[in-house]
């Protein structure tokens, strides 16, 4: 049984890590400083250190990989909202674009920011949104495969439709506009229609 110091330490860390994710999105990796995401945090300067003693990429890591379960988690919902995997797709897309909207165009997905700015100086980083960029293509690619579209070219698929929505999520935040995105939909459709009549 946990008492309330265990919990409000794990609340604390929690704090911490929630405060870092939505920092990045607006500032960036590098556009964040340590004192701001203790503010942001409610939380004393310290506290970082205790949880995170390999300091900011410590603790870019743990963004990075605790955003992207969530994200996966997403993926998930999105691809079972229609047992057509062009549909789902599309679907998909304009669910990121009204997320964009509601964000301000901020920076929607964190990962992306992370690997942008620091994966050609950090190895550590670089390896984290790898893991992370391959984990949502494995997860997508096996909802292809689901829906139809055979294994070796699924995972081809999955990976050139995350491409399409990272890239439009860029374009999107430039412009300040959802059509990059819904322009990019309408690419990933393309390509999953392809994919299924194995073009």
């Amino acid at each position: 049984m946990s008492d309330g110091r265990t919990t409000s330490t794990h609340e604390t860390r929690a704090r911490i890590v929630r405060a870092c994710t939505e920092l990045f999105r607006r500032s960036g990796y590098t556009g964040t400083g340590m004192k701001q995401i203790a503010e942001a945090a409610e939380a004393p300067f310290g506290s970082i250190y205790h949880f995170f003693p390999g300091g900011k990429a410590q603790l870019a890591e743990e963004v990075v990989r605790t955003s992207g379960a969530v994200y996966l988690d997403l993926v998930s919902t999105l691809m079972a909202s229609s047992d057509d995997p062009v549909a789902a797709t599309t679907g998909a897309f304009t669910a990121a674009a009204d997320t964009l909207v509601e964000l301000d165009f901020a920076d929607p997905c964190p990962i992306a920011t992370v690997a942008l700015e620091v994966a050609g100086t950090d190895e550590r980083l670089r390896q984290a949104t790898s893991e992370v960029f391959d984990s949502w293509i494995g997860h997508l690619a096996a909802c292809y495969t689901a829906g139809g579209v055979r294994a070796p070219r699924a995972h081809d698929t999955a990976a050139s439709v995350i491409a399409l929505l990272e890239g439009a999520f860029m374009l999107a935040r430039a412009a300040r506009s959802t059509a990059p995105v819904l322009a990019a939909s309408t690419a990933a459709a393309a390509i999953v229609r392809a994919a299924l009549a194995g073009e």
